[in-house]
C-alpha cells in the first residue's frame, strides 16, 4: 500500500572500503554483497510502500550510500548539512538537486557541522545528538532553521557510538529502542522506552517507515523485546553496510509527500 513517502538513496561507491569509520575496527568489505544488501533494502522499502528514487551517485565518496546524512527533511523544508568528516562534504550538491522539487532548502553553513544520523525526528520536536560529527553550531544553524515553522530542537549527549541513531531511533510517535550504555534515558522520559538486550549494543537503529518498521538481522534478542511489546518489523540483512558504520536508517532519506 502506498505510503505517500519518497525514499531517497544512493548507490553504493566502489571506493566503500575506505569509508570513515570512528568506532569500529576496519575490516574487509565485500561490494557485491553489501551491493546485494543495499538492492534488498530498496526492495523492503518499495514492499512498505516507499516511491524509491536513486540520488545520482557519487563514486568518489566512499561513504556516499549513507545518504541520511546529507539532509534533514521536515514537512515544512530540507536542510542541507555540512557532515562532520570532510570527506563527505562533496555529498551534499547531489542530494541537493534531488530535494529541490520536493522542498524548500536551507543550507547549514561553516563553522556548523552536523550528520542527519544525528537528528531524531519525534512530531515536532528533533532531538540532536551531539557527537563528534555534530557540534553545538551545527545544532544552533538547525534550530534556527526550524524554529520559525514550529519544530523545537533538543540537544542530547552521546558517548560510544558514531551517531544519536545508533543509540535510539523511534518505533512510533510514542515509543523510542534505546541503548541506555550510550544515551541516557531521562532524554526521552516523555516516550515508552524499550531498551536493547545488552548483549547486541547495535540493536537500537530501526527505521520507521510509515506504520511499518525496518530492521536488520543479527539482533534476535532485541527483536524478541520488540515483538513482545507488540512490534513486527520486517527485518533485511545489513551485515556487510554495518562494517562501514552503517545500518537501517543511514541508507535513505525519508520525504513525505502531500
Amino acid at each position: 500500500m502506498p505510503t505517500g513517502l519518497v525514499a531517497l538513496t544512493r548507490a553504493l561507491s566502489p571506493r566503500m572500503v575506505e569509508c570513515e569509520l570512528t568506532h569500529l575496527t576496519r575490516e574487509p568489505i565485500d561490494l557485491a554483497r553489501a551491493a546485494a544488501q543495499h538492492a534488498a533494502y530498496e526492495a523492503a522499502l518499495r514492499a512498505l510502500g516507499c516511491e524509491v528514487r536513486r540520488v545520482a551517485p557519487a563514486p568518489e565518496h566512499p561513504d556516499a550510500v549513507f545518504i541520511e546524512d546529507t539532509a534533514v527533511v521536515v514537512d515544512a523544508l530540507a536542510v542541507l548539512t555540512r557532515p562532520g568528516a570532510a570527506s563527505r562534504r562533496g555529498e551534499v550538491d547531489g542530494v541537493a538537486a534531488a530535494l529541490a522539487s520536493l522542498r524548500p532548502l536551507v543550507r547549514l553553513t561553516a563553522p556548523a557541522t552536523l550528520d542527519g544520523g544525528d537528528v531524531l525526528t519525534m512530531g515536532s520536536r528533533l532531538y540532536v545528538g551531539r557527537t563528534a560529527r555534530t557540534n553545538e553550531e551545527g545544532i544552533q544553524q538547525l534550530r534556527a532553521a526550524l524554529a520559525p515553522h514550529g519544530y523545537t530542537v533538543t540537544a542530547v549527549p552521546v558517548t560510544g557510538c558514531l551517531h544519536l541513531k545508533s543509540a535510539v531511533t523511534a518505533l512510533d510517535e510514542a515509543t523510542v529502542l534505546l541503548n541506555p550504555a550510550w544515551v541516557d534515558p531521562a532524554h526521552f522520559a516523555a516516550y515508552q522506552v524499550i531498551a536493547v538486550d545488552p548483549g547486541e549494543p547495535m540493536g537500537a537503529n530501526i527505521l520507521r517507515v510509515g506504520d511499518a518498521l525496518l530492521y536488520a538481522m543479527g539482533f534476535p534478542k532485541t527483536l524478541a523485546r520488540l515483538q513482545a511489546a507488540g512490534f513486527h518489523p520486517q527485518t533485511v540483512d545489513a551485515s556487510e553496510l554495518a562494517k562501514a558504520e552503517g545500518a537501517v536508517t543511514c541508507c535513505s532519506v525519508l520525504v513525505r509527500l502531500g
